[in-house]
């Protein structure tokens, strides 16, 4: 069996240990069967996400005519996307 030692930030640490200690016990294996089960659901996420990325030839031809129905220029909808990731960063600025 193999072993990956990870540093993750101090608060993420303590709610993993407390919800995986909830869910499989307080006892030896608990934090490994959790760690595995959650390695295991990301690997199955991204997995997905890749093959679709990778089963497409042409990017550009994939998404060509997708935005045919916008009746902004290309410069109005670049300042209405930087606006939206302003306020966007601002509101997760504010989260934490």
């Amino acid at each position: 069996m193999g072993g990956i030692k990870v540093y993750i930030p101090d608060e993420l640490e303590r709610k993993f240990r407390e919800v995986a200690m909830r869910l499989y016990g307080y006892g030896r294996g608990s934090l490994s069967i959790a760690s595995e089960k959650a390695i295991s659901a990301w690997l199955s996420q991204v997995s997905e996400f890749l093959e679709v990325a990778e089963s497409i030839e042409d990017p550009v031809e994939a998404i060509y005519g997708m935005l045919s129905h916008v009746k902004k220029s290309g410069v109005e909808v670049q300042h209405e996307a930087r606006k939206v990731r302003a306020e966007k960063a601002l509101k997760y600025r504010d989260v934490d």
